[in-house]
């Protein structure tokens, strides 16, 4: 959709779209700008330029227009107060990982909150209306600006304001004067410092009008007009419209206390912490001229780097002060502003990874260590964690609850950070032997590949500057993508299936046959459960043909059969296998309880990734950052023992969306998110609590017990976890049990043939120096102990008696060599499944008779391969028949 177009549509109708009573009322007048020809709406009837261009443009950078001073969590209070005052509920911040929405990680604007996807369209459910909210949003793209441009936030706090037009709702006129008085009456801003700018917003085919509100070229807020549906001059009014009003708290604090940078004012202690750590020589009013020059110079350069030139120009400031003053700022905003970024995710259940939305997590923290590396910087992550939530705990409660949980994450991944640094080095020392610098995509590759941040290549001057575009290139690359085709079946006009597994689920029943195609077959009525959420499906029987599939698609139970499919209208008798459902129910429930002793175990980020129901054995994917002891296997197995030994009840009950999510929190999502209304929610009394489509048991001890059989990590930031349950756990403990039984027969069979093996030994070794006497000193052919000897130019002697083990032949052919370098010594003997060949030939003996060449000759015999050299060679092989022709090989080789 065109925004262009629609604002040129729009702004062709003024009273139509944009006036409001506020402006008759207060006696705004409207003006196209002298420079991009934006309409705007001001008090000021001499003022010509727009916010964007006029020469007042962020004057407010050490003066203010306010009297009074409010810092970040201050001035959400002021905004609080005044919404509440005037009759909006304050609602609570809604998690930053969004997991209401399938198609994004992160929660990107106030108004996510409160959308739902219902199949193609994205509809609102608003917990009270109006309502405001301070919710932290999260934002990738401008990574390269962050600490930078004194304004640029990886995550900022967008005030939302949000209102249905209806009988407690309101429209554009309250809208707007609420927001008119929220600057002028609650924060003493002079109202002809307001102007009122035109815009147009679209998304998610729906479109509307919209006022952005700045303040001394400072945009404070936008208010947006959601109305339309479709193609502009097709458009049709929405049922529902909204306000959509987002501004942001940073921005009001900054404006308030006029500071260099909103940086200076939105991070509480930490920051005067940091410059003493530092030791930053900060001269305020050259900063002040610095970010102003910076604000002004975003909008003229496309790069950062030449708006960075620019401004500095525009300071005068020297290169050393860049370095000494600029430099170190910069590095301990960005700190500042990662680390906050990172405590919310990370108390919101996400983890830093190479995958999804984790991505980013790991990458922002990686700047921090680089940051903290370039600088030199000796800090203490864990005060500075303590530092940010201390501070905001008042505003954001949940913080302090995870305070531990953040810490251990952070320290885990700086230690992943530090370890990786060795390997890193290299590479890039390389990369500088090339001598030129890598592309942007060479970077991203770099970085996916093998974690090098280009902070750190600038570090060791591989590069010299960071690309303005890296990291917006490197966010698109890992934006969810989770749309599916649907598949098109011939189902027009067949009515939603009734679901008797919802209701009383009788494993018997009598249906209609509403369709029969391919092997399809679609009944009015089924209890056959139909695959989803992890759960696989039920099986039985339709009029006596095997039921080998169910699915559904919409509202339609399909279910596959093989044999014979039924009449379309014929009244059919059904049967589900009785047995399949209840092991494939005790394993879904089993699934409930590991999720939740594993994250009593292990910690507060653990949240179901993916899960996998069948009758004989199921699996769990958890969100972990480190494969798992057995221990910790241990410890959750015996939590979940404990749970379903307490036999606690489990209950299903439906609930509006909105009222689920409100009284349970979005933890409820652990299957993923629910496309409808109405929510069915499984409770293990306190213990678990999940949005569920699944069937369940009644109590927990009908699972009977729980088994973790393997545990795996299956990619980075998820392990998986296989287990049984029920019949199929007591059978596995019963084959445990006889494993275990066989492994102690085995280690006592092992233990004994260790021991005679040993006497053996110790036999053999107190028989050597005897039978060396007696063959060293035969001098005719014979037989002694089962060793035949041949004596000629060369006296051999061969062996494959079953007394004499691998020490024996080793030790003795060694010894004979050596009392007679005239001599050959060959042992064949058994080891396990293989013929060893085991081959010496004496000093002089090697100059006719090669040991290697015998080895290898004979080990071919025996299906297999030898060698070495002319005086020590081995071999062997697996052919077992042919160990007399293998002894006969080696007398032809040395006897001719």
């Amino acid at each position: 959709m065109d925004k262009k177009e629609i604002l040129k549509e729009f702004s062709s109708d003024p009273d139509r779209y944009y006036k409001v009573k506020l402006f008759e009322e207060q006696g705004f007048v409207r003006k196209s700008c002298l420079k991009c020809k934006r309409f705007f709406w001001t008090l000021d009837s001499g003022r010509e330029l727009c916010p964007d261009d006029a020469d007042d443009t962020y004057s407010f950078i050490g003066d203010p227009p306010t009297a009074k001073r409010f810092d970040y969590t201050q001035a959400w209070k002021e905004v609080e107060s005044f919404f509440v005052k005037n009759g909006h509920t304050s609602v609570s911040r809604y998690p930053v990982v969004c997991r209401w929405r399938d198609d994004l990680y992160f929660t990107i604007a106030s108004i996510v909150d409160f959308q739902r996807i219902m199949g193609s369209k994205v509809v609102f459910e608003f917990p009270a209306n109006p309502l405001v909210v301070p919710q932290t949003c999260l934002r990738f793209k401008d990574l390269e600006n962050v600490g930078v441009t004194g304004r640029h936030f990886s995550s900022f706090c967008m005030i939302g304001q949000h209102s249905i037009p209806n009988s407690q709702g309101y429209w554009k006129d309250k809208c707007v004067d609420l927001d008119f008085r929220l600057l002028t009456n609650q924060f003493g801003i002079k109202k002809e410092e307001v102007v009122f700018v035109e815009d147009v917003w679209a998304g998610g085919g729906s479109f509307g009008s919209s006022l952005e509100y700045f303040v001394r070229g400072l945009e404070l807020g936008n208010a947006v007009f959601t109305e339309f549906q479709g193609e502009l001059g097709k458009h049709t009014t929405l049922d529902q419209k909204i306000i959509d009003m987002g501004a942001g708290l940073e921005r009001f604090a900054w404006i308030t206390m006029g500071t260099p940078t909103a940086y200076d004012c939105c991070f509480g202690p930490i920051t005067n912490h940091l410059f003493e750590k530092i030791g930053i020589d900060s001269d305020s009013e050259r900063l002040r001229k610095y970010f102003t020059a910076i604000a002004k110079n975003l909008e003229i350069h496309e790069d950062l780097i030449d708006v960075r030139r620019h401004a500095a120009n525009s300071a005068g400031l020297t290169q050393d002060q860049i370095n000494r003053i600029i430099t170190p700022l910069e590095g301990m905003y960005l700190i500042e502003d990662h680390l906050r970024t990172l405590i919310f995710a990370i108390t919101d259940g996400a983890l830093p990874s190479n995958v999804g939305g984790g991505y980013n997590l790991r990458m922002m923290l990686r700047r921090i260590n680089g940051t903290m590396d370039r600088l030199n910087l000796k800090l203490d992550i864990d005060e500075l964690v303590d530092m940010h939530i201390d501070y905001l705990k008042d505003t954001y409660p949940e913080l302090d609850a995870k305070r531990q949980d953040v810490k251990t994450i952070l320290k885990l991944e700086s230690e992943r950070y530090v370890e990786s640094k060795t390997r890193m080095g290299k590479m890039a020392g390389r990369l500088k032997e090339k001598g030129r610098a890598p592309t942007v995509d060479e970077l991203i590759t770099l970085y996916e590949s093998d974690g090098i941040t280009p902070e750190y290549l600038k570090e060791i001057d591989v590069i010299s500057e960071i690309p303005s575009s890296f990291y917006a290139k490197l966010s698109d690359l890992h934006q969810s993508d989770k749309k599916k085709d649907v598949e098109q079946l011939p189902l027009e006009n067949i009515p939603e299936t009734e679901m008797l597994f919802y209701k009383d689920d009788p494993m018997e029943f009598d249906a209609k046959v509403l369709k029969v195609f391919d092997k399809s077959v679609v009944l009015d009525r089924t209890s056959f459960y139909a695959r989803g959420g992890g759960q696989e499906p039920d099986h039985g029987t339709i009029a006596g043909a095997k039921v080998i599939d169910v699915n559904k698609h919409g509202g339609v139970i399909i279910h596959e059969i093989e044999g014979q499919t039924p009449k379309e209208g014929s009244t059919v008798s059904c049967k589900v296998d009785v047995t399949r459902r209840a092991n494939i129910t005790k394993n879904h429930t089993s699934t409930h309880i590991l999720n939740s002793s594993a994250r009593g175990i292990l910690g507060s980020w653990i949240w179901q990734h993916s899960a996998f129901k069948e009758a004989d054995h199921a699996r769990l994917d958890i969100t972990h950052h480190s494969s798992l002891t057995d221990q910790q296997v241990q410890d959750i197995e015996n939590v979940a023992n404990d749970i379903v030994a307490k036999d606690m009840s489990v209950t299903i009950e439906n609930y509006d969306r909105g009222t689920a999510e409100q009284k349970y929190g979005f933890k409820i999502y652990q299957g993923g998110v629910v496309p409808v209304k109405s929510v069915r929610i499984v409770s293990i009394e306190d213990f678990d609590v999940e949005a569920c489509g699944g069937t369940h048991v009644k109590k927990t001890k009908d699972v009977e017990l729980i088994k973790i059989i393997k545990t795996k990590r299956i990619q980075d930031g998820v392990v998986r976890l296989e287990f049984v349950s029920g019949p199929t756990a007591r059978e596995y403990v019963k084959q445990q049990e006889i494993e275990q039984l066989k492994k102690v027969e085995e280690s006592v069979q092992k233990e004994l043939k260790d021991k005679q093996r040993e006497e053996e030994r110790q036999k053999a070794k107190e028989k050597i120096p005897a039978l060396l006497e007696q063959i060293t000193t035969l001098s005719n052919t014979g037989v002694i102990d089962e060793i035949e000897i041949n004596v000629n130019s060369i006296k051999s002697c061969f062996t494959n008696s079953k007394q004499y083990d691998e020490f024996f032949h080793m030790n003795f052919g060694k010894k004979l060599v050596k009392a007679n370098p005239n001599s050959v010594y060959v042992g064949v003997f058994q080891s396990g499944p293989t013929i060893r060949v085991v081959v010496y030939s004496g000093d002089e003996a090697s100059k006719s008779k090669n040991a290697g060449n015998i080895a290898k000759s004979v080990a071919e015999i025996l299906g297999g391969a030898g060698g070495g050299d002319v005086k020590f060679a081995q071999g062997g092989g697996k052919d077992t028949s042919k160990m007399d022709e293998a002894i006969a090989k080696a007398k032809s080789m040395i006897l001719g």
